[in-house]
């Protein structure tokens, strides 16, 4: 399988998803568009696109951050859709499929950052992709908005503090406004960004402090997630047939 990743900055790491894709020797390909590296012009050649989270939002323009274009991403992420690929979006990513997809991203009701549970609906719960995730999960998160829903798009997920976690836009399309590629290091590399929203823990409701984001164990959600895409890559090698 042929994995191409779109990275915003090197603080919003792969982590996980890009352990999974080494593990099971697939070929990795990055977009670092931090470094000036360009996105492809198109999906061919790729089987699943995965963009990652940013502290930009999708109404950045190119004179407000020289290195994210989010047009030119919506574009790829369209054509990839279309062109039957599988597609997921992290954070700021899920944010950039649903306005591709033609649906406004728009604030969370809180700000989360740190380790919190996430509940699957009932439609979450029939989906074969995410049985194995129980009725509730505790994951990472890192954010303050989320992503629009088209008229076709299921929520699969959502926790107190955010209605839209984990959104279904098709079969092979899906938004994590959840962080479950979450590993120290990658904890390590925010934190250092965070340092003003992390010195006001106690001023959020779904905050946690550096030292309870360094505690966590967060190896479970990843198993999690390796699932997920295990079952996602054997739905989209069906679909190929």
């Amino acid at each position: 399988m042929r994995v191409h990743f779109i990275v915003h900055e090197n603080f919003e790491a792969p982590g996980a998803y890009e352990t999974w894709a080494r593990s099971r020797d697939h070929e990795v390909t990055f977009s670092k568009v931090y470094e000036g590296e360009k996105c492809p012009n198109n999906a061919q050649g790729i089987d699943l696109l995965i963009i990652m989270g940013g502290p930009q939002d999708p109404t950045v323009t190119l004179e407000e951050c020289a290195h994210f274009d989010a047009k030119g991403e919506q574009a790829l992420i369209s054509s990839a859709a279309k062109s039957g690929k599988a597609v997921i979006g992290v954070c700021l990513g899920s944010q950039l499929i649903g306005e591709a997809l033609g649906a406004p991203f728009s604030h969370s009701p809180e700000k989360e950052i740190g380790k919190f549970p996430i509940v699957l609906t009932e439609i979450g719960r029939d989906n074969e992709l995410f049985t194995h995730f129980g009725k509730t999960l505790e994951v990472g998160h890192w954010h303050n908005d989320m992503p629009g829903l088209t008229a076709d798009a299921e929520i699969i997920a959502y926790s107190e503090g955010c209605p839209r976690q984990i959104v279904a836009y098709s079969d092979l399309v899906y938004g994590f406004q959840c962080h479950m590629e979450l590993t120290l290091n990658v904890v390590k590399l925010l934190i250092a960004q965070s340092h003003k929203d992390l010195n006001r823990a106690a001023a959020y409701r779904f905050v946690n402090t550096e030292k309870e984001l360094l505690a966590h164990d967060y190896s479970k959600m990843n198993q999690a997630l390796y699932i997920f895409l295990d079952k996602l890559e054997a739905r989209y090698e069906l679909a190929k047939v």
